[in-house]
């Protein structure tokens, strides 16, 4: 049985689109522009961490960070957002929103700026310190997924949600191309001022003194945009949806409400005895399992096999450009200049695939639908993916390398015109109020499972099967070939679990989650609904 829905909930869903919505987008949005400047800013600066502890005395070669230290720097962070994704999206469900959302920024400032004033007497100690400090960048960090989409999702109207949730997600791609400018103004700032040597000298001559601070800037400059946006954050009100639903008074959510949008509302509180019984089932019940189990299954699955590809393409540029010689061999560069060169990629790649597809899923998706994004997002990036793959050995000739950059920037543009967005959406559209932020929470924690098994699976699987060509440390792969193919596998899989993922275009979050829907013989809830009256301001 289906019950009339609150009339507050009806004016969110009607509610014309106006300036708090932007508000709203840029206030949720620079949280994420400082996810992805954190968790992405470390490729820039892992070689040099390299260099600048890992080089040997007398050595020619430059130094690297040995695997089980990238793996720590690189996966800690993730683990860190595994963690918080959990642990923030639980607490949003249960404190509120708004409540919560402060601490996940205030967090991502201190443990930024604590990242990069890292200290230690010896390289274990500063790398120790580092992976520390950017557990807990990680943990403020997976907070703000929940929370952003859920904020989002309940503030927006029904005709523009997958829009507005996209807006916010797609600062991510800006996030990302700052971090590579970022990292390019400090290293040409260095490069000039201290006079870094050229191009073949042996390692320690490579190595200028001031290196040390370039990492330490860039990682401690994604401070600035997380601290700018805290007053506003902070000021933001409680979500009329959770206040209707969850704290169960209509008649603050229409006063929360009024403040924000152009209307004017009267809310008749309802009498205790005529307060909701039904949909009243927790996570781990059969209720919950009958309605949203395959739903659950479905964007942990694909956020999981979504990353497992992401992480990997993203997090390890440096290495794939490398190996297709794109980039020049370490020890034909200084260290400053290797980090300018890796930046450059980063960037170039972000402009050319990253940003625009983020932006055409917000275009595109209140017309053509999640489902429909998602699943050609996934088979286009596998795609991709398999066409780098089958003729590698055609990308790393010289006059290739070119057609491999356009390739490889085609399967960034089609994973955020693609899953990359709409894992981030749909979860935030289709469970109920008080489960909402728990379960995307948890669907993102998935996907981040999906980042570290990547990540660790790439690192090694990425190496040459010839025992003499592997980096420092490291044994035998499989090769970038085969490791590249095995990312666009995952893809494919990503495809089938779509499937399980309803469409939420153009439907209220109540008719997606069914919250009107009475529980079977619960009769008593049918005249639920507050009261309630709308004048448009």
């Amino acid at each position: 049985m289906e019950r009339e829905q609150t009339s507050v909930l009806n004016a969110l869903d009607v509610a014309k689109t106006q300036w708090y919505h932007f508000t709203a987008i840029v206030i949720a949005g620079m949280g994420f522009f400082t996810d992805a400047y954190d968790l992405f800013s470390i490729a820039n600066v892992t070689k040099l961490l390299g260099r600048i502890y890992y080089t040997q005395p007398g050595s020619e070669k430059p130094g690297s960070l040995p695997p089980n230290v990238s793996m720590a720097v690189n996966g800690v962070a993730l683990c860190g957002t595994l963690a918080g994704q959990v642990f923030f999206g639980w607490l949003g469900d249960k404190l509120g929103r708004k409540k919560v959302y402060g601490m996940t920024l205030a967090l991502m400032v201190i443990a930024s700026l604590a990242s990069g004033l890292s200290f230690g007497d010896t390289p274990k100690g500063v790398i120790s310190t580092l992976c520390f400090f950017r557990f807990w960048l990680g943990f403020g960090i997976g907070g703000d997924y929940p929370l952003s989409a859920t904020i989002m999702s309940e503030y927006a109207n029904k005709k523009t949600r997958g829009a507005f949730i996209a807006a916010v997600f797609a600062m991510q791609g800006f996030g990302i191309t700052v971090g590579g400018m970022v990292a390019l103004i400090v290293s040409t700032a260095f490069d000039h001022a201290y006079k870094a040597p050229p191009y073949n000298v042996d390692a320690a001559a490579s190595l200028p003194p001031q290196a040390d601070y370039v990492w330490r800037i860039i990682l401690m400059f994604g401070a600035v945009p997380a601290a700018i946006t805290f007053y506003s954050r902070a000021k933001m009100p409680e979500t009329a949806r959770y206040t209707a639903l969850v704290a169960k008074n209509a008649k603050q959510a229409a006063v929360d409400m009024s403040k924000v949008l152009q209307v004017e509302l009267e809310v008749d509180e309802q009498p205790k005895s005529c307060e909701r019984a039904s949909n009243s089932f927790g996570l781990f019940s059969k209720e919950f399992a009958r309605r949203h189990g395959l739903h659950l299954l479905g964007t942990c699955a694909t956020w999981f096999l979504l990353d497992v590809a992401y992480f990997s393409s993203n997090l390890f540029q440096k290495d794939i450009y490398t190996a297709v010689g794109w980039l020049p061999p370490a020890a034909e560069m200084n260290a400053i200049h290797e980090v300018y060169a890796v930046a450059t990629a980063q960037v170039l790649i972000a402009l050319c695939g990253t940003v625009p597809g983020y932006w055409f899923t917000v275009a595109l998706i209140d017309t053509l639908g999640r489902f429909f994004i998602q699943l050609m997002g996934f088979f286009f990036m596998a795609v991709f993916m398999l066409a780098l793959a089958i003729p590698y050995d055609h990308w790393t000739k010289k006059e290739n390398r070119i057609g491999f950059l356009v390739m490889y920037a085609l399967t960034f543009f089609f994973a955020n015109f693609g899953p990359n967005a709409t894992t981030f959406i749909v979860p935030a559209e289709i469970f109920p109020a008080r489960l909402r932020s728990t379960c995307h929470g948890l669907s993102a924690a998935a996907g981040k499972v999906g980042a570290i098994i990547g990540m660790l699976g790439f690192l090694y699987a990425a190496q040459s099967k010839d025992p003499e060509k592997t980096d420092a440390g490291y044994p035998p792969g499989i090769g970038m070939k085969n490791a590249l193919a095995m990312l666009g596998v995952s893809n494919f899989v990503g495809m089938l679990f779509t499937l399980l993922v309803p469409e939420a275009k153009g439907k209220s979050l109540e008719e997606m989650s069914r919250e009107n829907e009475e529980e079977e013989g619960d009769e008593t809830a049918k005249t639920s609904a507050s009261r309630t009256t709308i004048n448009p301001v």
